[in-house]
């Protein structure tokens, strides 16, 4: 019985700070748009219908510095405070949108 409350509060737990996709895309909308219909700055592409892959490897990708063009010193900001979790809600909201 104390091994099932146990697990059932380390699953409380992890769900309580699971990444939230929609709350870290507030940061982008600014740019993207709330659909992520937007150019950012209109110098990037639309994101929107993007799918979870794409946009992972564009994350990951500004996060270590090796994607991107115009927008890249600008968008590795955007994303070096972004952990792994972090990356895969937001492509999981974005592919979404």
């Amino acid at each position: 019985m104390k091994k099932l409350a146990l697990m059932l509060a380390l699953a409380g737990a992890t769900a309580l700070f699971a990444s939230d996709g929609a709350g870290l895309y507030k940061k982008c909308a600014s740019c993207h748009g709330a659909k992520g219909e937007k150019k950012a700055l209109g110098k990037s592409a639309v994101i929107t219908g993007w799918d979870v892959a794409k946009t992972t490897t564009a994350l990951n990708g500004y996060k270590d510095g090796s994607y991107g063009g115009a927008m890249k010193g600008l968008m590795k900001g955007q994303v070096s405070k972004l952990s792994d979790a972090d990356i895969d809600a937001l492509a999981n909201y974005i592919h979404g949108l």
